[in-house]
């Protein structure tokens, strides 16, 4: 990977963590309505995933899926405005922070149900196969979704047609506040796939090289074979499952050691730093990404908001 890339990867990383962080204190200032769940702490998964992917390139998201749709391209000022409930929004202000779709960029959207993007990336990648479109569906999950009954039919029938899915699961420890270990039987989450005949590995899913250098890999293999792979990629969340979640089930120090330890963006740049990149070349990329959010920020608040008389349009009976 050259350093034009890993500067990519060091940007993306950045403005999904600065953009999450908005999206908390708009919140608490009473801007934003509803709930949210955050991804800080997970961006090198998201970032090494989708920039491993072509625009062609299809993806599944979850009810987590902030970090996924920027990396698949979408424009911070249109997601801003959609969870604002603003008519420029990528749902005209109407799906809000679990429903964001980017059909433009291959994002066939989030997903407010748990495991319901399995079945979605399936039937995608069905239709892929059967236009001979040589791109693949990379469905995003989480831990709480591999005791669902969508993640065993969605693999179950994955490998049966052959199918060109990359399953990614974001283990990042909790589904809600239950620990994954407590709750997945029959040793890592990775070894499901393989009762399916499915080729799996687990990774660190806070190395973004290491996400993006694995999703590379598997999508080339994918395009020659037409079969399914998964991924476990394990990462960590700093936030609660939602805004409503105190956070109980978890110690203090569990978390500040994912921070200090493990965080992906610190471990990034002493990456960085050790390839001789100089502070100064990330410090730019860095005010340069501010100031993208902070612009992003100021516009969705000044725009339009979706206006009550066209609610019916889009809907069908």
């Amino acid at each position: 990977m050259d350093k034009e890339n890993k500067l990519e990867l060091y940007r993306m990383m950045l403005l999904i963590r600065l953009f999450e962080e908005a999206l908390e204190e708009m919140f608490s200032r009473g801007l934003l309505h509803g709930t949210m769940h955050l991804s800080i702490g997970q961006e090198a998964t998201a970032t090494g995933a989708c920039l491993a992917l072509k625009r062609e390139d299809l993806i599944t998201s979850t009810h987590r899926g902030h970090g996924h749709c920027l990396a698949k391209g979408a424009d911070p000022y249109k997601m801003f405005a959609e969870l604002l409930g603003r008519e420029d929004g990528y749902c005209r202000g109407r799906g809000g922070s679990m429903h964001i779709a980017d059909l433009s960029n291959g994002n066939l959207g989030a997903n407010g149900i748990v495991a319901g993007s399995l079945t979605i990336s399936v039937g995608a990648a069905l239709s892929l196969k059967m236009q001979k479109i040589d791109n693949i569906v990379l469905c995003f999950f989480g831990d709480g979704a591999v005791n669902e009954g969508s993640f065993h039919e969605a693999l179950n029938l994955a490998s049966l047609w052959e199918l060109p899915v990359l399953f990614v699961c974001e283990n990042n420890q909790y589904g809600m506040s239950m620990a994954s270990k407590n709750a997945v039987a029959g040793g890592s989450i990775a070894q499901r796939a393989e009762s399916y005949g499915i080729e799996s590995i687990s990774i660190d899913g806070n190395d973004v090289e290491e996400v993006y250098n694995t999703v590379s890999k598997f999508k080339n293999t994918i395009q020659k074979s037409g079969k399914p792979m998964f991924i476990e990629s394990v990462t960590y969340r700093y936030r609660g499952h939602s805004k409503s979640d105190r956070n109980l089930y978890r110690t203090s120090d569990e978390i500040e050691f994912w921070k200090e330890e493990k965080d992906p963006l610190k471990r990034f740049i002493g990456k960085l730093t050790e390839e001789n990149i100089d502070l100064e070349t990330l410090k730019k990329i860095e005010a340069e990404v501010k100031e993208e959010i902070r612009d992003s920020v100021k516009k969705a608040l000044q725009s339009p908001e979706s206006p009550k008389t066209n609610l019916e349009e889009d809907s069908y009976a």
